[in-house]
């Protein structure tokens, strides 16, 4: 289990709160005595039944009209150096309440980094396009570590979840080595149920790879800035 410091502000006030994760299906916290759970950032629900009455929001039985905020250990690989030690932060904008300007639903994310920040961009809507957008502004020779960035994991087609869509094969290589695409006798769907598990971007095993090249289905890590 991963315990993710952080903080539960809504129109009520703001608090210091735990995220405990398992790094794949499963975050739970505990706010104003009431737990929650569920499998995304953006979907945690209370464990109690029907949801609480105030002072919480509820949309679809997930909390909304709230920020939730959270740091997490994200390691990089320095080049001749080894393993480096970061923080990712991370900031969730669940509807809207007073003192927010966002609506909807925002993400924003930024790796510390020995005493610097590496942000991503504030069109990021997912942990995908947010590390990735990380990993291009980290300087040369310095890489995350994490599932995202692992020669063995791929997302199906159409993912879409804030967090945890993507496929870890750490026990079925040889059958994701001969992934080139989608469809086909060598597409990812074919290759697809046979993945271990689905993970969180940044879990990490002691089997991580780092992903080299345009591979798999989902290709390159950093994938290439589009024109």
């Amino acid at each position: 289990m991963r315990y993710w410091p952080g903080y539960y502000t809504d129109r009520h006030g703001r608090e210091a709160v735990t995220f405990v994760s398992d790094g794949r299906a499963s975050i739970q916290t505990t706010i104003r005595g009431v737990l929650f759970e569920g499998d995304n950032m953006d979907d945690l629900g209370a464990l109690s039944g029907e949801p609480p009455a105030e002072p919480f929001a509820f949309r679809e039985g997930g909390l909304c009209d709230c920020l939730l905020e959270w740091a997490e250990p994200l390691p990089v690989v320095v080049r001749g150096e080894g393993t480096r030690a970061g923080t990712l932060h991370c900031a969730l904008h669940l509807g809207d309440f007073p003192g927010s300007e966002l609506a909807d639903q925002t993400f924003r994310a930024v790796l510390r980094l020995d005493g610097r920040d590496y942000p991503a961009g504030d069109d990021c809507d997912s942990y995908e396009s947010a590390l990735h957008e990380i990993q291009r502004n980290l300087p040369s020779g310095v890489r995350i570590k994490a599932c995202v960035s692992c020669a063995w994991s791929d997302y199906p087609p159409g993912a879409c979840a804030l967090m945890g869509d993507l496929a870890c094969f750490r026990d079925a290589k040889d059958a994701y080595r001969r992934v080139t695409g989608k469809q086909g006798p060598n597409g990812i769907f074919t290759c697809l149920e046979q993945r271990t598990e689905f993970v969180q971007e940044t879990w990490v095993c002691e089997q991580f790879e780092d992903r080299v090249g345009d591979v798999g289905y989902r290709g390159a890590f950093p994938a290439p800035r589009w024109p």
